[in-house]
């Protein structure tokens, strides 16, 4: 995966595959965090890119709840 997931990938997903993306991320953020504990980091932007990815799951999710719709510039 590259630096991260893009806003509108994510925009074009459901409500399901939005919280198991969510998992995902969470479940990869503890593994970078375990690695970077043990010295065995190798990329530590990476860190940064999936901590970005979550805070974009969670603002998503609760534009959703408010009944924000987002006007994407064609």
């Amino acid at each position: 995966m590259a630096a991260g997931t893009k806003a509108t990938e994510l925009r074009e997903l459901k409500d399901e595959d939005l919280v198991a993306k969510l998992r995902e991320a969470k479940e990869e953020l503890f593994n970078l965090r375990f690695q970077a504990a043990t010295g065995q980091l190798e990329n530590h932007g990476r860190l940064k890119a999936v901590r970005k990815d979550i805070a974009r799951i969670y603002t998503l999710m609760r534009e959703r709840e408010l009944g924000i719709e987002t006007v994407e510039s064609a």
